[in-house]
């Protein structure tokens, strides 16, 4: 089974590029080739992707990968999925960070020898990098 990962990876890359050959996939995505083939596989069966021919730049015939209807709703749905997973890692990571400031800012306190020249503001780590 295809996690969300790989789906969504495989409709980006198939909807900027749609002539992307299986083994140009298989490198960018760093899967084997006969794993690309089955990921194509699998999302041209439930319907995400149509395969249909064209010749290439060396008169070869190819496939070209489309997005179906139902292909362009499921990257949406996915993307948003991982855009709720990110927000909700983003806001557990600074209250961490706002712990550790806290922590660093007691140890500093405590011992007059350390000297951090780092801004001890949580949302100052964030904006400069």
């Amino acid at each position: 089974m295809l996690t969300d990962e790989y789906r969504y990876k495989i409709l980006k890359l198939v909807e900027a590029k749609p002539e992307i050959s299986q083994r140009e996939l298989a490198k960018d995505l760093g899967i084997s080739l006969g794993k690309a083939n089955f990921c194509l596989k699998a999302l041209i069966e439930i319907g995400l992707l149509k395969a249909t021919n064209f010749r290439n730049s060396q008169n070869k015939l190819a496939y070209m990968y489309l997005l179906t209807p139902s292909g362009v709703e499921e990257k949406s749905k996915i993307t948003l999925r991982f855009l709720k997973i990110k927000m909700r890692e983003y806001e557990l990571l600074k209250q961490e960070l706002k712990v550790l400031v806290e922590e660093t800012k007691a140890q500093v306190k405590d011992s007059n020898s350390i000297d951090l020249n780092i801004p001890l503001e949580p949302s100052k780590l964030i904006n400069n990098g």
